[in-house]
């Protein structure tokens, strides 16, 4: 059990799709010691990325699932394939917790529950891309849970690299105010190492990996730049830093009291040191291990807060105390050969193999019958752990976000933020042997991923699943495929269309049928309208033309057709239906026979009156960068959708307006928009 909580960070690695996640995290294992061989995501000895795990991983060499692993650094002194950064201050071994995330917004739960445990991170931009789309996503995740960062640009031996560009759109585009501690020695395929701005020094990087280090001055044609460089990193210091401050004016700078600076700025979250280098070319990622021991903060420094459920949710302040009682957090689940896998971040206490833990949500209690730490998809056994740990549990039944405490208190974390499907498509199976295991996949998935979502949809009956994307539904589609032997069609869900009338029509149909004996006889009367709302039958019958206990037969006739419509089989909705005349028989009159009478009466007066097709509209709110408003604005209006009103906020232009059924379907909507009725009998199988 880690004791020492100040030689601790858990720390995640986000950015935008390749920007290099798991390619920067396969070099701080190798320059760890974790690994003893680098392998190249989608690389061509077909080995792949450590932390690419998944054979899906592999084969489309993305990340789809977040990985944890763990590391220390720096490594010993006896190592003899790697080394520590040469005159480095960390001198004692720290303990890192990793977590690879992918970069796809498709998978965007996978950053949200990661960043939800983790102190820290490390945010990746290309070198020449700069900040991208999913930037501001990760940025706003990380806004979310205050998670304090650094900035590493990487990618800067690719040509177009300019990591001074990347700084300022920092700073103008995520509203970040970035220090840059370190400035490139080369760029391009010139690449050869960086300056450290706070020790005013080279270093190189040597060796089949990068794993040789030779700290060197500064090269004579670059001290002018990085003087200057140093100068704005100071004045941009300053400016959140009081400390650095009054040492600026008696001129008493030491690299300590920067580092002290940078820290307490980077834990307040008031600056981001910017860091580079490039992964694939082994440059400067041990400069940036040193960074995050250096800059990012220990489980003791973050405020963790839970909420007591026996004083009305009253927020308390966890304390990384591992004589206090448990507290931790359930934020992941996997499906294993042996159960449940649980990931679990610990706040507060430690927990042991062989003990009792009680789930907050539901009073169960639980033993803990194996307790691992994970390196990918690698298991190692472990008997305790304690505050500011990070593992994961075996035969622990519960969901994604559940709480855990010894019992002695109630006491509850708040969950991650988990956003709404986006797009759904019909599935069944293509055989009646697949059935089965498809519904054990879904129900596995839905478990594990609370942004997948499957239901039936009542209207067609179709099983209807939903993701946050084209790729993240096809990721689930080939996993069933794969782990559970269950092909299935897909299809764009059924439109959920609706009918209505649009102008008042009178009705009088008699229903008359013998067959022998007692017949069936009853005569209706009245008329239709439009009606603001979905259903309405008045009874204005006078002087009993029918008898009042064939007045709820006749209502009972009308509202069975309003589920199916005679044209389209579709729901009518915004329709009232008077009845003020009628007749009956003493003798072949009978709730069956009015009620046959209002469904012909339904059946003859709706074709005349002017039915219409009513097409699902779904509000839709839109972010983006300023600088794209128009082109937003415009495929809006290309796919027939009517903006609302659009503002500017502190970096981002939001739009919002409904959206007419085109491509994507939504859940089935109160709003309705009317359209002419189209020529087919039926409506076609489009998605909305």
């Amino acid at each position: 059990m880690l004791t020492d909580l100040s030689k601790v960070r858990n720390i995640g690695i986000s950015a935008h799709i390749d920007s290099g996640k798991t390619t920067l995290t396969e070099r701080i294992l190798f320059y760890t010691n974790r690994i003893h061989a680098i392998h190249e995501v989608k690389g061509k000895d077909g080995v792949g990325a450590k932390m690419d795990s998944m054979e899906l991983e592999r084969e489309r060499g993305i990340t789809i699932q977040s990985a944890a692993t763990f590391c220390q650094w720096p490594p010993a002194a006896t190592s003899k394939t790697v080394m520590a950064v040469p005159g480095s201050p960390i001198k004692s071994t720290h303990w890192i917790n990793i977590i690879d995330t992918p970069g796809h917004v498709d998978f965007t739960i996978e950053v949200e529950r990661s960043l939800r445990v983790l102190d820290g991170a490390i945010m990746v931009l290309c070198g020449v891309a700069g900040v991208q789309s999913q930037s501001y996503t990760v940025d706003r995740q990380m806004r979310r849970y205050k998670v304090p960062r650094i900035a590493f640009i990487n990618k800067l031996d690719r040509t177009g690299a300019n990591p001074y560009r990347v700084k300022d759109q920092l700073r103008e585009k995520l509203k970040l105010h970035p220090v840059m501690i370190q400035m490139p020695i080369g760029l391009e395929d010139k690449l050869e190492g960086v300056i450290d701005l706070v020790e005013m020094q080279a270093f190189m990087f040597y060796g089949d990996n990068g794993e040789t280090i030779e700290r060197v001055a500064i090269p004579a044609d670059l001290v002018e730049r990085a003087e200057e460089l140093r100068a704005e990193m100071l004045d941009g210091l300053s400016l959140v830093s009081d400390m650095l401050t009054e040492a600026i004016l008696e001129d008493k700078v030491t690299p300590e009291l920067l580092r002290a600076s940078l820290r307490e700025a980077t834990i307040a979250l008031k600056c981001t040191p910017v860091m580079m280098g490039s992964a694939l070319g082994n440059k400067a990622v041990q400069l940036l291990l040193d960074g995050v021991c250096n800059y990012l903060p220990d489980p003791s420094e973050v405020e963790n807060i839970a909420l007591d459920l026996d004083k009305e949710e009253a927020p308390i302040i966890l304390s990384s105390d591992f004589d206090k009682p448990l507290v931790m957090l359930a934020f992941k689940l996997e499906d294993g050969r042996y159960g449940q896998l649980t990931y679990i971040r610990v706040y507060q206490g430690a927990i042991r193999k062989d003990e009792f833990i009680v789930n907050s949500r539901n009073g169960k209690k639980v033993k803990v019958g194996r307790l691992v730490r994970m390196h990918s998809d690698d298991r190692e056994e472990i008997t305790e752990a304690g505050a500011g740990d990070i593992c994961a549990v075996f035969g622990v039944d519960c969901n994604s976000g559940d709480t855990f405490t010894d019992g002695s208190i109630n006491f509850a974390m708040t969950s991650m933020f988990v956003p709404t499907p986006v797009i759904s498509v019909a599935v069944k199976p293509k055989d009646g042997g697949a059935e089965i295991n498809m519904s054990k996949a879904l129900n596995r998935f839905t478990k594990e991923d609370p942004t997948f979502k499957c239901w039936v949809d009542p209207e067609s009956n179709e099983t209807i699943i939903a993701g946050m994307g084209e790729l993240h539904l096809e990721v689930y589609i080939e996993r069933m495929k794969r782990e559970y032997k269950a092909e299935v069609v897909t299809s764009p869900p059924q439109v959920a269309y609706r009918e209505t009338i649009t102008r008042k029509t009178e009705y009088n149909y008699t229903h008359k049928k013998q067959t022998g004996g007692s017949g069936q006889y009853g005569k209706v009367g009245g008329y239709c309208e439009p009606f603001d709302g979905d259903f309405e039958f008045s009874d204005e019958i006078k002087g009993g033309s029918i008898p009042r206990e064939f007045i709820s037969a006749v209502e009972k006739g009308f509202k069975s057709m309003i589920p199916k419509s005679p044209r389209l089989g579709v729901p009518v909705v915004g329709i009232k239906i008077v009845l003020n005349d009628g007749a009956s028989h003493a003798v072949d009159s009978s709730d069956i026979a009015f009620q046959e009478a209002a469904r012909g009466a339904f059946r003859d007066f709706f074709p005349r009156a002017n039915p219409k097709i009513l097409e699902p509209i779904m509000k839709l709110s839109i972010e983006g960068p300023s600088e794209f408003s128009g082109n937003i604005l415009g495929l809006i209006m290309q796919r027939r959708g009517i903006v609302m009103g659009s503002r500017c906020r502190y970096r981002k232009c939001s739009a919002s307006r409904p959206r007419f059924a085109r491509r994507r379907r939504a859940r089935p909507s109160s709003r309705w928009n009317l359209r002419s009725t189209p020529k087919s009998p039926r409506p076609s199988r489009k998605s909305c």
